[in-house]
């Protein structure tokens, strides 16, 4: 879906510049393209390329390029186009606009894991979570835990990619990036759940970590909401959590 999107704004930019523009994807195929052959296609100069790559805005070959914000660490699409001069600078920056304007859009009405982003970071107001959530078919009065988990001394942007191999069920379970240490994950729980569970998860979640990428982290878990209109609430009890465990480290006697 996101192609058509990008694509429906390519065809309104068109006449505004004669440079050949589009978006490609993390793997380097052209998702959407002013020139159309080029579509289903594989950029060779973002072959070499990581997909952890720092800079927003870079050249590559004869394209500049430009990532478009994504809800995870790593990049998903960026923007290309032809040249590298000042004039292919600006028109890749004013056409990331337009496509994360686009994206932004299109997530909102129809991605749950934005949703639930909005939510946490108290984006929407208490009103609006309940016309969304019919919109989107979200069942909103079941358990979900919140919990954070804060990489400490490093961190590894692929800790939002374990967590989610942990916890693939896109349609129930969110993993949600907030910073470059921080990860929440809205957790669905059985009606019947137990503490114990909410502290299997987080160790379960704590080795995992710390043994395929040996990053260490602090988790912080809120009290499960029972109602999506809770989950800004038990978001900031899982960040008091941590401080507050920081804070009793900090004064144990040696």
């Amino acid at each position: 879906m996101s192609s058509r999107i990008f694509q429906s704004v390519i065809v309104q930019m068109k006449e505004a510049t004669d440079r050949c523009m589009g978006v490609v994807d993390a793997e380097g195929f052209v998702v959407a393209c002013s020139e159309l052959s080029m579509i289903g296609s594989r950029l060779e100069d973002l072959q070499s390329l990581t997909r952890d790559m720092p800079e927003q805005l870079f050249t590559s070959g004869n394209r500049t390029y430009k990532l478009l914000e994504s809800l995870s660490s790593q990049f998903d699409y960026a923007v290309f186009v032809d040249g590298r001069d000042p004039a292919a600078r600006s028109v890749c920056i004013l056409a990331a606009v337009a496509f994360n304007e686009a994206k932004t859009y299109y997530e909102e009405k129809h991605n749950k894991a934005t949703f639930v982003k909005n939510i946490i970071s108290d984006n929407i107001l208490p009103g609006d979570v309940y016309v969304r959530a019919k919109e989107l078919h979200f069942i909103t009065d079941i358990p979900r835990a919140v919990i954070l988990v804060r990489q400490i001394e490093k961190s590894d942007v692929a800790a939002v990619e374990v967590i989610q191999n942990l916890y693939p069920d896109k349609q129930k379970d969110f993993v949600i990036s907030i910073s470059e240490t921080d990860i929440v994950l809205i957790k669905e729980m059985p009606v019947n759940y137990e503490t114990q569970d909410l502290y299997s998860v987080a160790a379960s979640i704590e080795e995992t970590i710390n043994t395929e990428l040996l990053v260490k982290t602090v988790i912080g878990i809120g009290t499960p909401a029972k109602h999506l209109r809770e989950l800004a609430d038990r978001y900031k009890e899982a960040q008091v959590a941590i401080e507050v465990g920081k804070y009793l480290r900090m004064k144990r006697p040696s």
